[in-house]
């Protein structure tokens, strides 16, 4: 029973923690579009809520409910191919949060040299992360 709870607890932490590596580089697309001071202001405000009061909980809170769940079986699950290849991709998750995090802190020192459209295709990436976790959790093809 404890399984299934720290399973759900898990995927609800996960869907929070992609809401915020979707929005992000959204906001970042408008902000890099932005030329007023208002609208860099407003900005800032709502990129640096979205990053310190939803995305690094949440992505706490996945790291750590996931590193529960293996806890209960490694044997399992270090065994399958399938979990090395997801928690790769789980990595490089953290890692593109942590420069959204370094493009947050450009933005608020107005020191952004990206157009939007780099911001459209950055904004890609935790799209294919997804894909590929999913497929690989719930099909388990290795």
């Amino acid at each position: 029973m404890l399984y299934l709870w720290l399973k759900a607890l898990h995927i609800v932490a996960m869907v929070c923690w992609f809401a915020g590596l979707f929005y992000l580089p959204r906001l970042f697309v408008y902000h890099a579009m932005s030329t007023d001071a208002a609208s860099h202001e407003r900005f800032c405000t709502m990129e640096r809520k979205l990053y310190r009061g939803i995305m690094m909980p949440s992505m706490v809170a996945t790291l750590g409910l996931g590193i529960w769940l293996l806890s209960l079986n490694p044997g399992y699950y270090f065994a399958q191919g399938w979990m090395h290849v997801k928690l790769t991709l789980v990595i490089a998750l953290v890692v593109y949060q942590h420069l959204c995090g370094a493009q947050l802190k450009r933005f608020a020192r107005g020191e952004n040299t990206r157009s939007h459209v780099f911001y459209r295709w950055f904004n890609e990436a935790p799209v294919l992360a997804l894909l590929g976790i999913v497929i690989l959790v719930v099909v388990r093809p290795f």
